[in-house]
């Protein structure tokens, strides 16, 4: 309310009615009390100024704040705070009775209560800042320090991740060049392995129960398959893994049974089908160096559009889905992708030639971004920030699939208009 709510005051400071005196028990409708006392006035604090404030405005609050009679959470200081006053205006024996009360809505800041937990606005996403690296990896919050705010840090163990990359590099390049077979192992084992961390995060978030024992039987089937007899195997494996699925959710009750089944012929073609392409490259004569190239030009790809981003990266590239990547990591991806798909396609694929490699180059960027902003999506939709914890550093085995699973097909198809099936 404003000063005009009030009255005018008389002389002498009085904020009563005109023709009353002040008393300690005076109450609305009651007898008017004794003559009014200008030395008590004087004893008294004048009223605070409150300004006209529009409905469902406010000093950084809202109309809820007001209504609950709390302080707003943030915004400039009050205007209406009680003055401060000096000994000689407030004598230390003046009666706290005296004193008129503070405007209701607006209570000093030094008394202010924090408010309840339930009361603090939440996020609408609890896992919004997901992303770590200027690529796209999970970042979290920035947290104010002692003496202002800190930087920001990456979110995972730079050091564990190292460690456990350099790792699964060795497992994979021994396998990839003693026994093929060892290989198309390694391949099922990720696969069932994604698909077990995908369906617990369908049913952990989204109560959905895609049926894992089929999906894990015909996953490792489909990439057996491709690599004996084929892409003709691959594609015979997914439609039987797809009617496995159908039939094995029959033995529950038929709630839910439309999503369940969508969901795991989307698990069946997300993870285990294309994941097929790779046992497809792997059975060419040269098909180690093919799957090589495969994994180089996407890690390539990645740790450009990290580095160019972490270093130059300024425009987001889709903040809704990754807030982390940027058009500058993009252009980076890029870069380096072509350079390493030239030097490739010119000293390890037979029959290859460098323009190629760039043109395989610039594909690979294009699906292994896609990839990445694919899961990010997906993960959103979940509300989480990792498909699982199995690899520190990096998250689940899905977290490492997501650039790879959209690439392979990319890359065997290229391979093959450009050398063959060979």
């Amino acid at each position: 309310m404003n000063d005009s709510s009030w009255g005018a005051p008389p002389r002498g400071g009085h904020w009563g009615p005109p023709d009353q005196g002040y008393h300690p028990g005076f109450a609305p409708g009651a007898p008017a009390g004794p003559a009014y006392d200008g030395h008590e006035a004087q004893q008294t604090r004048p009223m605070p100024i409150v300004p006209d404030v529009p409905a469902g405005q406010g000093a950084g609050g809202d109309q809820d704040d007001r209504d609950r009679g709390t302080a707003p959470l943030s915004g400039p200081p009050f205007r209406d705070e009680m003055p401060q006053h000096h000994p000689e205006q407030q004598p230390p024996h003046a009666h706290p009775q005296y004193a008129q009360p503070q405007a209701p809505h607006a209570p000093h800041p030094q008394h202010e209560q924090p408010p309840h937990p339930q009361q603090q606005p939440h996020p609408e996403n609890p896992q919004e800042p997901m992303d770590s690296s200027p690529s796209g990896a999970p970042q979290p919050p920035e947290q104010p320090g002692p003496s202002g705010p800190q930087k920001k840090r990456a979110g995972r163990d730079l050091r564990a991740a190292i460690g456990v990359g350099v790792g699964l590099g060795a497992v994979i390049v021994a396998s990839l060049f003693v026994v093929k077979a060892v290989f198309v192992g390694v391949i099922a084992v990720a696969v069932v392995v994604g698909l077990w961390e995908l369906t617990s995060r369908l049913q952990e978030r989204k109560s959905i129960k895609a049926p894992l024992v089929p999906l894990a039987v015909g996953g490792a089937a489909m990439v057996v398959a491709g690599y004996v007899r084929g892409a003709e195997g691959a594609w015979v494996a997914m439609a039987l893994t797809g009617l496995a699925v159908l039939v094995w959710r029959m033995t529950e009750p038929p709630e839910g049974y439309l999503k369940d089944v969508t969901a795991g012929l989307f698990a069946a073609f997300y993870v285990p089908f294309l994941a097929t392409f790779v046992a497809l490259m792997l059975a060419a004569d040269d098909g180690p160096w093919r799957v090589l190239t495969f994994l180089l030009l996407t890690v390539v790809s990645d740790t450009g559009a990290y580095a160019v981003g972490w270093r130059f990266g300024k425009h987001k590239l889709a903040p809704r889905i990754s807030p982390g990547k940027t058009r500058e990591g993009l252009l980076g991806a890029v870069a380096f992708a072509m350079a390493a798909g030239a030097l490739c396609m010119e000293f390890a694929i037979d029959g290859g030639q460098w323009w190629q490699g760039l043109l395989l180059g610039l594909a690979v960027a294009a699906s292994a971004t896609l990839g990445d902003l694919g899961e990010s999506m997906i993960k959103r939709d979940l509300g989480i920030k990792d498909m699982g914890t199995l690899l520190p550093g990096h998250g689940g085995i899905m977290d490492r699939l997501d650039s790879l699973l959209p690439t392979a097909p990319v890359v065997w198809l290229l391979l093959v208009v450009f050398v063959g099936t060979g």
